[in-house]
């Protein structure tokens, strides 16, 4: 029997699956994030709520914080791959179409930032560069490459100049700056000033942020890794890809739980801001990484085993329409949570806060399987394949 491949069955229902999870997972965190603007009531409208609240918070951020968006980075780069796959079948170079794709990415980037501040669809359209520039190297160069990005190579330098250079301290976070300028217009301003102020202080403050909490390296590394697990063909079933992700399951689990408890006794053994700070990034940013491999492959290892996959086909409808369901989680999560419009922050603890996340998520999918029954594509991916060809 022929063993299936992405070069014919281009379209891999667990990478759609995945990613509506990872979307998820990322709408569900922002919900009770009030969507950047943290901005809370001082107590929750009943007592039992305040055990509610403090489970929701911790459990989310354990869950997702750092993981669905590296989910989803890693998928970036794995559907870079098919579609160079694909025009390279035909002879094509995609490169530079792939370049284009970029730019109308930041100019979708750009609507989307002026309703939300964290988005992240510009930071993908400029660090995506990376994944046109190493197509072309082989597989080991390019893992060679995105260990050392995905290893927090800029902290690790200045862990070594603290060491080195004993006064040594590090300056204060301009992020925070910027996200204060952004938190006074989300309490106040209104459309025209929340607008503003995305499209300046807050693409600053993203990125920024960004750069100080290793994000940049990290996600051009998950761009790579994503692009080799298309070239090795791993999302597709076989009892070798199997075994595969069953070892790297294993040495996930085995990579976490240390990093992780490491991570927590920092504070207790090292005060030195010097040496603090890069150390804290780097395990924070490896444990997060490891756990985000268990999500991955736990749900790889679901999928393939599970003989009724009707529940999970669901989130599939849900990743192929990821664009047009971040874009909207941005624009109806400011309208609900920022002063411009329904400004319900001070009104919605954490628990509420998750229970809107729920029903939006729910109404999302729904929306989704009623669309696709109707048309090949979302809205937005449609629109982005539309400009991408519109000149071949």
């Amino acid at each position: 029997m022929e063993i299936p491949s992405i070069q014919n069955n281009t379209r891999i229902d667990v990478a759609d699956v995945l990613r509506g999870l990872a979307v998820m997972g990322i709408i569900l965190l922002h919900s009770i994030e009030h969507y950047n603007f943290y901005y809370f009531p001082e107590s929750p409208p009943f007592e039992w709520m305040k055990f509610t609240d403090r489970i929701i918070w911790d459990g989310l951020f354990f869950t997702f914080s750092g993981k669905a968006y590296a989910v989803f980075a890693l998928l970036f780069g794995f559907s870079f791959y098919i579609q160079n796959n694909n025009q390279n079948q035909k002879g094509k170079d995609f490169r530079l179409r792939f370049l284009w794709r970029l730019v109308l990415l930041f100019i979708i980037g750009q609507f989307n930032a002026s309703f939300f501040t964290g988005e992240i669809l510009v930071m993908y359209s400029i660090i995506g560069i990376i994944l046109p520039v190493c197509c072309k190297l082989n597989d080991r160069t390019i893992t060679i490459i995105a260990t050392l990005l995905i290893l927090q190579p800029l902290d690790w330098g200045k862990l070594i100049y603290a060491l080195i250079d004993t006064s040594y301290t590090p300056g204060e976070s301009l992020s925070n700056y910027y996200f204060g300028v952004a938190y006074d217009i989300q309490k106040n301003g209104t459309f025209l000033e929340t607008l503003r102020m995305n499209l300046w202080e807050g693409q600053l403050a993203n990125f920024t942020w960004a750069f100080e909490h290793g994000r940049i390296m990290q996600t051009a590394a998950l761009f790579l890794f994503g692009m080799l697990i298309g070239r090795r063909q791993l999302f597709i079933h076989t009892p070798k890809h199997e075994l595969i992700w069953l070892k790297t399951l294993g040495f996930a689990l085995i990579l976490f739980f240390p990093l992780y408890g490491l991570k927590n006794l920092l504070p207790e053994f090292i005060n030195r801001p010097g040496y603090y700070e890069p150390l804290n990034l780097i395990l924070y940013s490896l444990s997060n990484l490891s756990f985000m491999l268990v999500l991955v492959t736990g749900g790889l290892l679901t999928f393939y085993k599970v003989k009724n996959r009707s529940f999970l086909m669901r989130f599939s409808s849900y990743g192929k329409m990821s664009l047009t369901n971040y874009i909207g989680q941005s624009i109806i999560g400011s309208l609900f949570f920022y002063h411009w419009g329904f400004f319900l922050s001070p009104n919605m603890n954490h628990t509420l806060s998750f229970l809107f996340g729920i029903l939006f998520v729910l109404l999302q999918m729904s929306f989704c399987s009623w669309w696709l029954k109707r048309h090949k594509h979302g809205p937005f991916e449609g629109l982005w394949k539309y400009l991408t060809w519109i000149r071949k």
